[in-house]
């Protein structure tokens, strides 16, 4: 009934902002500012662009700079499974750069959220992404993708990419990110990431517990089963399969800042009408990648909910993947780094940094944490303080274990070397 309702209510109103969207365009002839006819256009503008959309937008990183020279970047599909994608952005460079697989969080927004992370790490890296599909349009027959399914999900990206990866998670999939390279650990997997990057993940919610934290620890987990979870409805390609909404997780984070949110949509109507096109366009860019909502698989919801921030699987040591314990202290051969911010109001100082306790398999001097002053979430992985400050700390870690674990940072993958030897014949 949820989704439904919800669907009913975007289906009556898209003709209004369809309308909004025509006269708003329209009304742009009027150059004073300031003006009637300006005001009415920038409030069409506005309205029309309160809604929400279900389609991935795209990357957009067309090209990078790479070792003193601008290259062009495609992107490739090097692994696709019913929930994601394994995204390479390839470069059209020679070069031969360490290998990073981005493990983006499945909580409600599309991976393109981390789109400047991405564009970051490819100017030293060859860089993968875990590209989530939207639940509401993967058919049901797929079955189900659980907490498990994710982290055996990502198990299998870097098996993919091969002997030598480094693996960098950003916010929730953290927790699976660690599990995952435990495991490889005990299995003696040559995939086994070289690095472990964690930033601003949930690895033990016990400390300093967040709105995000109480939230989810207020109600037990039937309460989420029965209020939040809803199915798909028809026409949608997963029709009847249950999912945790992207609109629900939405308006949970737009309501724990709806006074800056209001005071965004304020901003740009007032840009618009001043005719200051620049800073407006910024506004815009957010939001058409805030209201670009992800519809999550239930099970993978209620189980995060429950063994992430409820019962604390990991830090207690009884986080089981698929029938087998997870033991943090299986890893030896990977460096760690742990990325906090200061002012995080969604993962807190001291959460993430836990996994340098549990990971006592690892020597000291192969384990750094970086704490960013002055940031917040998203700061942790986007903006200024991330691609000066924050990102040479992630690089020098990835780069200094390539080259203590991984014989030379020139050393290629087998993806790498089949499209080295793909550009040669294509050469030829």
């Amino acid at each position: 009934m949820l989704y439904r309702a919800y669907q009913s209510s975007m289906d009556a109103t898209s003709p209004m902002r369809l309308a909004a969207q025509f006269l708003g365009h329209a009304l742009w002839f009027e150059k004073s500012e300031g003006s009637a006819a300006r005001r009415m256009a920038a409030w069409c503008d506005v309205f029309s662009r309160l809604r929400l959309t279900h389609s991935r937008p795209a990357y957009g990183i067309g090209r990078v700079m790479c070792e003193g020279e601008e290259v062009a970047v495609h992107e490739e599909a090097a692994l696709v499974a019913p929930f994601g994608t394994l995204l390479h952005f390839r470069k059209e460079t020679r070069a031969i750069q360490p290998p990073v697989l981005l493990a983006a969080p499945l909580s409600g927004h599309f991976a393109t959220l981390l789109r400047e992370t991405v564009r970051t790490l490819l100017s030293d890296h060859d860089v993968y992404i875990t590209d989530w599909h939207n639940a509401r349009d993967v058919p049901l027959w797929h079955g189900a993708f659980g907490l498990d399914d994710y982290t055996h999900q990502l198990r299998a990206f870097l098996s993919a990419i091969g002997p030598g990866v480094h693996l960098v998670a950003v916010c929730q999939p953290c927790v699976s990110a660690l599990a995952a390279t435990a495991l490889m650990a005990e299995d003696d997997d040559p995939a086994a990431p070289l690095s472990l990057t964690l930033m601003a993940g949930p690895v033990d919610c016990r400390v300093n517990p967040t709105l995000v934290n109480q939230l989810a620890t207020d109600r037990p987990i039937e309460w989420f089963r029965r209020n939040l979870i809803s199915s798909v409805p028809w026409p949608h390609a997963g029709m009847m399969r249950k999912v945790y909404p992207g609109f629900v997780q939405l308006s949970a984070f737009m309501s724990m800042n709806a006074q800056r949110h209001r005071k965004q949509f304020e901003l740009l109507f007032q840009h618009l009408v001043d005719g200051e096109m620049q800073q407006a366009e910024a506004i815009r860019t957010f939001y058409d990648e805030y209201f670009a909502v992800n519809d999550l698989p239930a099970e993978f919801y209620l189980e995060t909910v429950e063994r992430v921030f409820q019962t604390y699987d990991l830090p207690r040591g009884v986080l089981d993947v698929g029938g087998r314990r997870v033991d943090p202290a299986a890893i030896r051969r990977t460096v760690l780094l742990t990325v906090e911010g200061e002012r995080d109001d969604i993962c807190s100082v001291g959460q993430t940094v836990a996994a340098q306790d549990l990971c006592t398999g690892i020597r000291p001097y192969l384990k750094t944490h970086h704490l960013q002053p002055g940031v917040g979430h998203y700061g942790v992985f986007s903006g200024s303080r991330w691609n000066q400050q924050i990102y040479p700390r992630v690089r020098e870690t990835i780069h200094t274990a390539a080259e203590l674990l991984g014989g030379t940072r020139a050393d290629p993958t087998p993806l790498q070397r089949a499209e080295v030897a793909s550009q040669g014949l294509a050469a030829a």
